[in-house]
């Protein structure tokens, strides 16, 4: 289903928008008084509003995850950390874009920062290659945390791609072998990690960097092992029943707080994180504080025996005794 369908009700929010700018702006210029008017379509849009943006297909969340506009990994660091210095390499083959990490303090703790980058526009794009890391990009990562290790910091991950580059490339280079490392190295790490679905969260590419004591989510993000375009062209050899399997893939923030997979949703603006970006940053940044604080507070071995139970229970299965 085309972005422009899926979210005509924007469309038709904006036009209400438009309208009642115009109006103001014809009140403030020509001295005439639309205050009635002003004020039944000021009411009528914040009907609007709550009604289409609280009760979001899971297909449209879909839609704002992918938002070209959303804050990326950059945005937040830049907001919420100080002293940031990002570092590059994977002291193998080259720097990746598309996974951005450092060192930086939050609130004056030294803490390791590692992300998924996507671009603003095509350049920037190409550039990051649309936030989808090579190998290198995940061995990168998988050099910061061990650092971040040696100097007992604490991690902080921003999840936000469509998934690791399937190129011939990234195979030739090891891609299957670069997540799984960092998924081992994710998993014993000694010290704590937290990590916030900021947009998209696609398959494996998204998952290296989840592996953590606290998974937080923002509300209109989603985490899924499959796009659903690509899911809907495995099951359904159709991609025009994506919207379909948006349900079925069980996406949504809200899905995956109930079957207990992530920690917490923190709230966007109702319009976006985009909407408000001011908002935004201080919500996160506060959320984050809360599970920094309880995670610092706790000894290495209750971290690494609470992060090993985590993952050990992830998922719902039966045992079939017929089968003894």
């Amino acid at each position: 289903m085309p972005f422009k369908d899926s979210m005509k009700f924007e469309r038709d929010y904006q036009e209400l928008q438009k309208k009642l700018s115009e109006l103001k702006d014809i009140t403030l210029k020509k001295k005439i008084d639309f205050s009635q008017e002003i004020a039944t379509l000021e009411a009528k849009l914040e009907s609007f509003k709550e009604e289409k943006y609280k009760t979001l297909t899971a297909w449209q969340k879909v839609q704002m995850a992918r938002r070209p506009e959303r804050p990326t990994t950059m945005d937040y660091i830049e907001a919420i950390f100080d002293g940031f210095i990002e570092l590059h390499g994977d002291r193998c083959f080259r720097d990746d874009p598309a996974i951005v990490g450092g060192i930086a303090r939050y609130n004056g703790v030294p803490v390791t920062v590692i992300g998924h980058q996507k671009g603003r526009d095509t350049n920037q794009n190409l550039k990051r290659n649309f936030g989808m890391p090579h190998p290198e990009g995940y061995r990168k990562a998988c050099r910061l945390v061990k650092q971040a290790e040696k100097f007992k910091r604490p991690v902080i991950c921003f999840i936000d791609t469509q998934g690791a580059y399937p190129g011939v490339e990234a195979e030739e280079r090891g891609q299957g072998w670069a997540i799984a490392a960092t998924l081992m190295q994710m998993s014993l790490l000694k010290t704590p990690i937290i990590s916030l679905i900021i947009g998209e969260g696609g398959s494996g590419g998204a998952l290296a960097l989840g592996i953590a004591d606290r998974v937080l989510m923002l509300s209109n993000a989603i985490y899924s092992v499959i796009s659903p375009e690509g899911c809907s062209s495995i099951l359904c050899k159709d991609t025009g029943r994506s919207d379909e399997m948006a349900d079925h893939l069980k996406l949504t923030a809200q899905d995956l707080y109930s079957m207990a997979l992530i920690d917490e949703i923190i709230p966007e603006p109702l319009e976006g994180a985009h909407t408000n970006l001011n908002k935004t940053y201080k919500i996160v940044k506060e959320k984050l504080q809360t599970h920094f604080d309880d995670l610092v507070s706790r000894s290495i071995v209750e971290l690494l025996e609470k992060r090993y139970e985590r993952l050990r229970t992830i998922g719902i299965y039966g045992e079939d005794e017929s089968f003894e």
